[in-house]
């Protein structure tokens, strides 16, 4: 029988009400969750060990990489045939991004977690856990990087975004749709993943910054970042990339400071393209040394410069890192 590491690292899949603040609040062990997760054992044996028990927005950069190395520890040992990690949905497309871009490795790893805390009706955790297990266990999920797996929906890491606020189905890949899905408790894969990237680093740059751009904006945050020591700031730009031209001109002098500029859309589908020229268009921002990062959303393309500048510095190699896929 298979073997799948269960790594507990908080999230509302851990979580009850607290009948004290009537919210819900970190509560239950991983022991105790996966009692809920009735007869998996006719189909892996499973380890169960906690890494953390924080909140989605409490994961920060820095311990994302640390639980990169946690989950290669265990992909390591030949009785293991795959790691489950348990995440808060806020924040879990980042971190299973920054694992996807720093575990290079044949073995499964699929991420999960619930929208519902186990006080509501329909809590959807123990549910979410199964279908993971059962993905970790499957030789058809070896080789496709690290997967999220909720509502009985395979997704990439590269691909998936938290789309809805409280929908069990919060989790799509917009461009291109679910990798599989999880029938009968197994995994059946539709396409193979369309990109992987791998950034060999053992650090992050914190100091990575997010702007969105809005009609009518100036540089005054870009300039502030960039006074305030930020060694990378993404972009959220409009459409295919382009900006309010005071923005440009930010955008300019900080590159001109080596600090490295990403560009993304803030549209929910397709990537950005120099394809106009006007002041603050995608051309002269290219030509300034903008780096486009295709199709990630901002917060993703803030996790992969996060992890560019923890392996260089120079604008020309993170440029290679986002643009050609180079490693």
């Amino acid at each position: 029988m298979n073997k799948v590491v269960v790594i507990f690292n908080g999230g509302t899949i851990s979580m009850k009400v607290d009948p004290k603040i009537q919210a819900a609040v970190p509560t239950l062990t991983g022991e105790e969750i996966m009692s809920m997760v009735t007869g998996i054992e006719a189909h892996a044996e499973v380890e169960s060990y906690t890494f953390s028990s924080l909140p989605g927005p409490h994961m920060t950069p820095e311990l994302m990489l640390e639980l990169s190395d946690y989950v290669k520890s265990f992909l390591d040992r030949e009785d293991v045939d795959g790691v489950v990690v348990t995440h808060g949905t806020d924040s879990l497309e980042e971190t299973a991004y920054l694992l996807d871009l720093t575990i290079k490795h044949e073995k499964p790893v699929v991420f999960t977690g619930s929208m519902r805390n186990s006080s509501e009706l329909g809590y959807d955790g123990p549910a979410n856990l199964a279908a993971a297990i059962c993905t970790a266990t499957s030789k058809e999920a070896k080789n496709r990087g690290v997967l999220v797996c909720l509502n009985d929906e395979l997704n990439c890491a590269s691909e998936v975004t938290k789309t809805h606020s409280m929908h069990l189905n919060t989790f799509q890949s917009p461009e291109f749709g679910p990798i599989g899905i999880v029938d009968n408790n197994q995994a059946i894969f539709y396409r193979n993943s369309l990109n992987k990237n791998y950034v060999e680093t053992n650090k992050v740059e914190a100091n990575v910054e997010l702007i969105k751009a809005c009609a009518g904006m100036d540089g005054k945050l870009i300039d502030f970042c960039v006074n305030e020591g930020a060694k990378g700031i993404v972009i959220e730009a409009m459409g295919r990339g382009n900006i309010p031209p005071k923005m440009a001109e930010a955008v300019e002098r900080a590159i001109s400071k080596g600090v490295a500029v990403v560009i993304v859309s803030r549209c929910y589908k397709g990537r950005v393209l120099d394809s106009y020229g006007y002041p603050g268009g995608g051309k002269g921002l290219r030509n300034a040394g903008a780096i486009f990062g295709e199709s990630l959303p901002g917060q993703k393309a803030r996790i992969k410069l996060m992890l560019a500048l923890g392996k260089t510095d120079n604008l020309e190699e993170i440029k290679e890192i986002f643009e050609n896929g180079h490693y």
